[in-house]
């Protein structure tokens, strides 16, 4: 996976150096070319100096090949304009922010982008969301611990009854959609072919819901 990071703070250079050892192509971004003191020796990845926002810039990252996104500067506009950017005019599938204003999550929720707060918090979370990206949450609870998730179920779990798939404390399916119509399933109610269902889970066991939907999803 090809992920350009912008930002190459304690979050940046942290999920850089965690994706790049994992193999991944990882591409970081800062204005202060100093910054890249904080990637580990021997980084792999590269390190291209200037606004997160620059068209040349992002270019010369390679935005146009990327398959995700990260916003992590110090700024929220700065965030939010870059985030923008890779969303709108270059179409990158994944894109995530940061956010230190709390009150601005409602803002990037209108726009589409999953937003996380906090250190340790943020290069878990970012660190989560790229690894299971086949599972976008469709809306976040708190600072990211909860997330409904919509996927349609695989044709080989059919005739299962859904709540098989509730992990207590963990998963739990809440809706699911069949033919059009949105229901909340009883406890005998079998999964068909073709449901959309929605999921209520722990941020830290994407995991787990990735293994029932492993098949479906490829992985």
């Amino acid at each position: 996976m090809r992920v350009i990071i912008v930002g190459c703070g304690r979050v940046g250079s942290l999920l850089a150096a965690r994706l790049a050892a994992e193999g991944n192509d990882v591409r970081v971004v800062d204005r202060v070319a100093r910054s890249r003191r904080l990637l580990p020796t021997g980084f792999p990845g590269r390190f291209h100096e200037g606004n997160g926002y620059s068209r040349t810039v992002l270019e010369a990252a390679g935005i146009e090949h990327a398959d995700a996104f990260v916003a992590v500067a110090s700024g929220d506009n700065s965030n939010i304009v870059s985030a923008r950017t890779a969303k709108e005019t270059y179409r990158v599938p994944i894109v995530l922010a940061r956010v230190h204003d709390p009150r601005r999550a409602d803002l990037y929720g209108e726009l589409g982008i999953p937003t996380i707060a906090g250190v340790r918090w943020t290069v878990h979370r970012i660190h989560q969301m790229l690894l299971h990206r086949h599972l976008t949450p469709e809306l976040t609870f708190g600072n990211g611990e909860t997330l409904l998730i919509r996927s349609q179920l695989p044709d080989y779990l059919a005739g299962r009854r859904l709540t098989e798939f509730d992990v207590d404390g963990e998963v739990r399916v809440v809706e699911v959609t069949r033919a059009g119509r949105s229901f909340v399933p009883a406890h005998n109610t079998p999964a068909e072919p073709g449901d959309l269902v929605t999921f209520a889970v722990a941020a830290t066991s994407l995991g787990r819901l990735r293994g029932f939907l492993g098949k479906e999803l490829g992985t």
